[in-house]
């Protein structure tokens, strides 16, 4: 029988919709959502994974994704990040042996984004059922006003969405997080701020990335 799990978006990351494709384990073969070529699309510096048997509850969720075929975790793995080149690289080293190891490694793979895959990344992000980040928070309306100014403001400044990570952040802190950082970082020149672009979507990715397999965790121990 083929196990189905939900796979999560994590609201906290960006505002992801919770609700996606479902993360198949089975002997089939999916598809492999489409790539743009490259030249070496899995030169890494992440070291070869040693797999050690576990039966551990919490371990169940990462079991699945390393035993998932290629296609299903290459898509997985694309709802935490957009750039198909990451996604490509934590595909092709599983299977790993504890979350720890798989989040060193997405983090590995996000420092050595390249401006391409950046872009990408960004571009997918534009795509979220509530592009506008911060605006489902609570707050006044003319808060809100101001939040969507700074965000067209942004975007007609940088040319991208605006990301950051809100794990930690409180619901009645939010939309005040995001206008403030907006207006901090209009500051920043276009260099300055595509190196933190590429930071907050690093942390956006692990955090996305501990949910789905959490996630699958819980799902696997009922």
């Amino acid at each position: 029988m083929t196990a189905q799990l939900p796979l999560s978006r994590c609201p906290a990351g960006a505002g992801r919709c919770p609700t996606a494709p479902y993360f198949t384990c089975s002997t089939t073969t999916s598809p492999a959502p489409s790539r743009p070529p490259e030249e070496d699309p899995l030169a890494s510096d992440i070291p070869p994974q040693r797999l050690v048997p576990s039966s551990e509850p919490t371990l169940l969720g990462l079991h699945r994704f390393n035993e998932a075929d290629a296609g299903a975790a290459e898509e997985a793995l694309l709802a935490c990040c957009g750039s198909h080149r990451w996604a490509l690289r934590l595909t092709a080293h599983r299977p790993y042996p504890d979350i720890e190891s798989l989040l060193a490694a997405a983090s590995e793979a996000s420092y050595d984004l390249r401006p391409a895959d950046l872009a990408e990344a960004l571009a997918d992000e534009s795509w979220m059922p509530q592009p506008l980040l911060g605006m489902r928070a609570p707050g006044s309306q003319a808060a809100h006003t101001a939040l969507r100014a700074a965000h067209a403001a942004y975007e007609a400044r940088f040319g991208h969405v605006f990301v950051v990570c809100l794990e930690g952040v409180a619901p009645e802190e939010m939309l005040d997080t995001v206008l403030s950082s907006i207006r901090t970082r209009l500051a920043n020149d276009p260099d300055e701020e595509r190196l933190i672009a590429a930071d907050e979507l690093r942390r956006i990715a692990l955090t996305r990335l501990e949910h789905l397999v959490a996630t699958h965790s819980e799902a696997g121990a009922h």
